[in-house]
């Protein structure tokens, strides 16, 4: 039954109670669907007699790991197992030490056979960094006024009246509440919105990333996306620190905002639990992901046939559009919200290859394991067919 109130609008069927451990499923699923699928299929774990023998690497044809990361590559001295890799960082060259002659350590075969675990550790240690953010917003503005609640409050408020009452207001000439209303008095619509709020975030995002880690070209093509990303996470990180921002959902109820998505405790992991960050409105990461998907099939449309193309296409206008109108309808997210998000992700996407300047660290961190870098096996697929099809002609 659509949640009814004695003196407000129905306000449809909320998120499934169930998505408190079903989407914890779907996303370990999708992961571990996409390590299983993206595996490196000439790569042992267990080396055979003839490699132990020989002290031969896991991948007969291996010449050492490769840093697809970027232009970027590292440049070994003429002892590739005792010698470092030159770096350049900040413009200067550094040296850091070689980690090649870990490439048979049992961990250094395992994620040549499953490199995607690299791609997971990356997601957690965003994750980690965004679970931060709340507390340090709380820490900096505590002991002024009401605190942080009452200094994201005047920031979402004072959104609205940029948006709709300062003479920005022709950029913006349907009101979000007015959005919400709309969707109020067609419940069915309104159930979907809800419970697409959160499938469309995190289990979608990932989804994504899987597909594109195993379907890319090659590995430096994913890595910009990721990267991307990545780099629009933490521009977003950074601002939900110092300029927490309430969603229309939480301002008082003067506004006219009703918060339809967590009715009944129906409240995803994704959007509750205490390491979330319910002021953190602006930008929107719903937006984020959404628009760097989009973006993404877009630029890859030209390259498909023309049925493909078209899907593409779509794909690649509706999908953002579609998460646009979701944050806006469930009064998640100002319009501002996705218009600085957009901002954020251009400028990520300009800067991306500013992340290279961590691969020194990533050196570091790998020597202290005693691994070695997966070579990735983003487009390998393509490399086989095209050499299948050489054969053929």
């Amino acid at each position: 039954m659509a949640t009814h109130s004695a003196s407000g609008p129905d306000l449809g069927k909320p998120q499934f109670g169930s998505h408190k451990w079903v989407e914890p499923i779907v996303v370990v699923s999708i992961m571990v669907g996409s390590i299983i699928i993206s595996r490196h299929r000439r790569a042992n774990i267990v080396p055979s007699r003839h490699q132990r023998s020989h002290s031969k690497p896991l991948l007969e044809d291996d010449s050492g790991s490769e840093d697809l990361e970027s232009d970027d590559q590292y440049v070994l001295s003429s002892s590739r197992d005792v010698d470092g890799k030159s770096r350049t960082c900040f413009g200067r060259a550094i040296t850091t030490p070689n980690t090649h002659r870990f490439r048979n350590n049992f961990h250094s075969r395992i994620l040549q056979k499953f490199p995607f675990l690299v791609e997971m550790f990356y997601w957690v240690l965003n994750y980690t960094v965004y679970s931060f953010t709340k507390g340090f917003a709380a820490s900096l503005y505590e002991g002024k006024g009401n605190g942080v609640v009452e200094l994201a409050q005047s920031h979402g408020i004072n959104i609205l009246w940029l948006e709709h009452d300062s003479i920005a207001r022709f950029l913006f000439p349907l009101r979000e509440v007015d959005v919400q209303s709309f969707f109020l008095g067609h419940t069915s619509a309104m159930t979907l919105l809800n419970r697409a709020y959160s499938l469309v975030h995190i289990p979608g995002t990932v989804l994504f990333l899987s597909w594109y880690y195993y379907s890319a070209p090659d590995h430096p093509t994913f890595a910009i996306a990721r990267r991307t990303m990545t780099l629009g996470n933490f521009a977003a990180f950074f601002v939900f620190a110092f300029w927490p921002c309430m969603p229309p959902r939480l301002l008082p109820e003067s506004f006219g905002f009703h918060d339809t998505v967590r009715q009944d405790s129906a409240e995803s992991v994704w959007v509750g639990g205490k390491n979330v960050n319910q002021l953190a409105a602006m930008p929107s990461l719903h937006f984020t992901y959404a628009f760097v998907i989009g973006y993404t099939f877009l630029y890859h449309s030209k390259r498909q046939r023309l049925w493909k193309r078209m899907a593409f296409l779509v794909a690649g206008v509706v999908y953002p559009m579609f998460v646009l109108l979701v944050i806006v309808a469930t009064a998640n997210h100002y319009y501002l919200d996705a218009v600085v998000a957009t901002f954020t992700v251009t400028l990520s996407f300009l800067c991306n290859r500013s992340w290279n300047v961590l691969l020194p660290a990533e050196d570091w961190f790998c020597w202290l394991l005693r691994l070695e870098k997966p070579k990735p096996t983003t487009g390998m697929r393509w490399q086989e067919q095209s050499a299948v099809w050489k054969e053929e002609v």
